[in-house]
């Protein structure tokens, strides 16, 4: 059986995310998860939060509850979870989050999603209005930035988090309409399927969810 690891910013079991991985890359593919939060409780991530000037993430403790923690507090933690794939014999690796990281070297092959979501949108949405969405008010700016680099006409971005009621989404992606999008990213691998069909059903333009095009690029890599 080919086997490939999961390391989720979080804690696993990620049941939001895991079961549509596999969908898409098949039941003959085992997935080993590992959460750079795992053995920490509530209180413990609550010291992980950000401060002024951080990076900000959104993932989710094993229980489902959304938590925000700085980037630089995760990066060392997640090198230690690759570390422990990489004894189990693990050759593909996905980070399950969208953010920008610096480079984690390892042996195995590191798939990180933001990369792999700027170049296919960007191949894509030359000369097009771009709608993005993300978890928190705190990455708009970082977010505007980094898909105005893309050959996109405009951008535009929402904030809802995947973690919390539906209802979000649809006011963000109807606030993306006033704006004329021609296509929305789904700019957080915590964004699912279902969430991608009531963003298209409110916004009628094609929608990108992020952890659909990984998993089809993994699924050519194994």
């Amino acid at each position: 059986m080919k086997r490939i690891g999961v390391v989720t910013i979080g804690q696993v079991p990620r049941t939001d995310l895991v079961p549509e991985i596999r969908l898409l890359l098949g039941e003959d593919v085992e997935i080993v998860e590992k959460g750079a939060l795992d053995g920490l409780t509530f209180e413990q991530v609550m010291n992980l939060s950000p401060r002024l000037g951080d990076e900000v993430l959104v993932t989710r403790m094993a229980d489902g509850t959304e938590v925000t923690v700085a980037e630089s507090e995760l990066v060392p933690r997640l090198k230690k979870r690759i570390a422990e794939l990489e004894v189990e014999g693990i050759s593909v690796i996905l980070l399950a989050c969208t953010g920008e990281f610096p480079e984690l070297c390892s042996r195995a092959l590191i798939i990180q999603p933001q990369r792999v979501l700027f170049h296919a949108v960007s191949a894509v949405a030359e000369g097009l209005k771009l709608g993005v969405l993300v978890p928190n008010e705190g990455q708009v700016d970082s977010s505007e930035r980094r898909w105005s680099a893309a050959p996109v006409r405009e951008v535009f971005v929402k904030a809802a988090s995947p973690y919390g009621p539906l209802d979000r989404i649809e006011v963000a992606v109807q606030g993306l309409t006033r704006y004329g999008v021609d296509m929305v990213v789904m700019d957080c691998m915590g964004y699912t399927r279902a969430m991608k069909e009531t963003a298209y059903k409110y916004i009628q333009r094609p929608v990108i969810l992020a952890r659909s095009i990984v998993a089809k690029v993994i699924s050519e890599l194994i």
